[in-house]
């Protein structure tokens, strides 16, 4: 049998180092959620149970979790439709090169070596100067849009630089017209892509902090609910809703997976 070398010692201790400090704090949070009303916010555990679970739905000392929720949910659904349907528009329109494409490439691709708060205060500034009002769903939408839309439109052109365009050449030979073939040709076989490109931009959204900082308004997302929350509300409510939000994305990708499999089984038979 083969002795093993050092550097296999050592990159497994550093892969083992990697998994710890990537679960670690989340089982270390789902732990912590699960205790009585006893519980504190830190170890030892004194009593384990479903309490602070069941509180994430209450009043709390200082705002509350659940209209946050629903901003962010909302905020994030519309997000990714967007920049699905954008990000698919686009790629097919750079398929062909065109003049200034090299320029309109960069300028769109340009927000995401801006620094976030400045993104979000630029925003901020041009809706005081228009006299417009700051909301969670118009300023806040196209601050999300800064950053979900180039990171879309980047992996979809990806996509279609590996499209073999054959596909849609035998269509129209067929007598497929340019939606049909679209439709029931180039749509089916990036469907995937257009499943990993949801759930990214899904996730983005639903976690932005930083370029909805300043174009909120008055109404919290989520991740700015939370922030504000922490230094005021010292109770496992925080862990807990931790725990439920970790737990409604592993569902989303559940779903998300499920509702690809059935689709596809459908379209094979």
């Amino acid at each position: 049998m083969k002795k093993k070398s050092l550097s296999f010692y050592l990159l497994l201790a550093f892969f083992c180092l990697f998994v710890l400090f990537l679960y670690g704090p989340m089982i270390t949070i789902f732990i912590l959620s699960l205790q009585g009303p006893d519980g504190t916010l830190t170890f030892p555990v004194r009593s384990f149970g479903f309490y602070w679970l069941g509180q994430v739905f209450q009043e709390q000392r200082v705002g509350n979790f659940i209209e946050p929720f629903q901003r962010s949910l909302s905020l994030g659904f519309v997000v990714m439709a967007l920049t699905v349907s954008i990000s698919v528009l686009g790629s097919m329109g750079f398929r062909q090169r065109f003049k200034g494409s090299n320029v309109i490439f960069y300028l769109t691709i340009a927000s995401l070596i801006v620094p976030s708060i400045l993104i979000s205060l630029g925003i901020g500034v041009v809706f005081q100067v228009m006299g417009w009002q700051t909301n969670w769903f118009t300023s806040g939408l196209g601050a999300h849009l800064t950053w979900t839309l180039p990171i879309g439109f980047l992996i979809m052109i990806g996509i279609f630089n590996r499209f073999d365009s054959s596909y849609e050449e035998a269509a129209r030979d067929l007598g497929a017209t340019d939606p049909k073939t679209f439709w029931e040709i180039v749509l089916p076989l990036i469907a995937p892509s257009l499943l990993g490109v949801g759930l990214l931009t899904f996730t983005l959204s639903y976690d932005e902090f930083t370029r909805t900082s300043l174009v909120s308004g008055q109404d919290n997302t989520l991740p700015l609910e939370i922030f504000g929350m922490t230094t005021n509300v010292t109770s496992p409510a925080l862990y807990a809703l931790g725990t439920l939000t970790t737990l409604f994305s592993f569902s989303m990708i559940a779903i998300a997976y499920f509702t690809y499999s059935v689709t596809s089984n459908r379209q094979r038979s």
